[in-house]
């Protein structure tokens, strides 16, 4: 039906329509993730195969509001909730996850770390049993929504879930694979964050695989707080709507999305960024396709760089003695703050647009980079904040 664009039709065209013959110079763009991106595909390497969901659909979490109830099957739970029926409850809270009445019409996850994520390098292995001895559907959290809101990069984020993932394995034994939810922050890079969900699953069944699995994880996914900004608060509409896209297209099985309203936590910021959700699953249906980004050439080379990247990542932290002795030896805090520094200079620079941030902007430069990070410490840092 369709005749095929070759690579020399389209650049012919392109340099017609650019007035250079030097039209990749025009259209390449850096990015931070160190991944090469073309200006356009016409085939790909190795098609992947699909990569599932754990759920059917993506559950859509949103934050227990008691006047909000109906229609809603998934919550967020900082705080014991009675008379909760048929829901899936993911616990964000150590206490509650301890001491939560398990009930059979309800479903549990929980998200409680059981890492210290600084100097120590220590593994909660009581708690960790305690979780485990729970009947949740997934006992124990993989959280790496921390480093990409301290500035991680993709590869490192999927690089770190990985050498979590074998720390509790190697705590607990291998069974515990299919007891693991994972935790991601979203952020607004659309393709690559797709590709970055892809590209974890990819990784955890070849990771499984070494101890002779195939499972697939269970991947939570939330809206980032790394590029929100306290001022002109609707802008983070746009950017929250972006992340949850994206985790939806590239395949989470929950999402949720913290309040846009940074200055003002209030119910109708809640409810309407969990709205959001609603949005883009009734009226969009992203939710429910699986694998939805399977066949992009783009997507799939984005995908592939991403995993084999990570792996290698991983594979190098594991020789120097793996997550924990490199947060002891603050290996990974420097790696984040390096990454961090240079994510925040791109914004300084203008080279990440932050729109009313660094991009028709209301306020001028307010902090530096030393005033906002700590190379031995992982901790959240928004890039706004620079000039809040």
């Amino acid at each position: 039906m369709f005749g095929k664009t070759s690579l020399q039709d389209w650049e012919k065209l392109v340099q017609q329509q650019l007035r250079t013959e030097d039209i990749y110079s025009v259209l390449s763009k850096e990015n931070l993730e160190g991944i090469s991106v073309k200006p356009y595909y016409d085939s790909v390497k190795q098609p992947l195969p699909t990569l599932p969901r754990i759920e059917e659909s993506t559950q859509l979490v949103a934050p227990y509001l008691p006047e909000s109830e109906e229609g809603i099957f998934a919550y967020l739970l900082d705080e014991n909730v009675e008379n909760l029926t048929d829901k899936s409850l993911f616990i964000n809270n150590k206490d509650l996850a301890e001491h939560v009445a398990v009930q059979d019409e309800n479903l549990y996850f929980s998200l409680v770390n059981i890492f210290s994520e600084d100097e120590t390098g220590e593994l909660n292995e009581q708690l960790g049993k305690e979780l485990l001895a729970k009947s949740f559907e997934r006992n124990i959290c993989v959280d790496v929504s921390l480093h990409q809101n301290a500035g991680a990069s993709m590869v490192q984020q999927l690089a770190f879930a990985l050498g979590k993932a074998k720390e509790v394995a190697e705590t607990f034994g291998p069974e515990v694979f299919s007891k693991l939810i994972f935790r991601f922050a979203i952020g607004t890079d659309y393709f690559l964050e797709i590709g970055k969900i892809r590209a974890f699953k990819l990784l955890f069944r070849q990771l499984t695989a070494e101890y002779g699995l195939n499972e697939w994880p269970y991947i939570f996914a939330e809206t980032t707080q790394r590029n929100k900004a306290v001022h002109d608060p609707e802008n983070n509409l746009i950017r929250s709507t972006i992340e949850l896209s994206a985790a939806m297209i590239g395949g989470a099985d929950a999402v949720f999305s913290h309040p846009y309203d940074l200055s003002a936590n209030n119910v109708s910021s809640q409810e309407i960024s969990f709205k959001q959700q609603i949005v883009l699953a009734y009226e969009s249906i992203i939710n429910v396709f699986d694998d939805a980004g399977n066949g992009s050439y783009y997507i799939e080379e984005v995908t592939r760089q991403l995993a084999e990247n990570a792996w290698q990542l991983f594979l190098q932290m594991e020789e120097e003695g793996g997550y924990l002795q490199l947060l002891k030896t603050f290996k990974i805090q420097h790696m984040v703050y390096e990454q961090s520094v240079r994510a925040q200079q791109w914004v300084e620079e203008g080279k990440t647009k932050l729109i009313g941030v660094n991009l028709y902007p209301q306020l001028k430069k307010t902090r530096n980079v030393e005033d906002l990070y700590d190379r031995n410490l992982i901790k959240p840092v928004r890039l706004s904040e620079m000039f809040e």
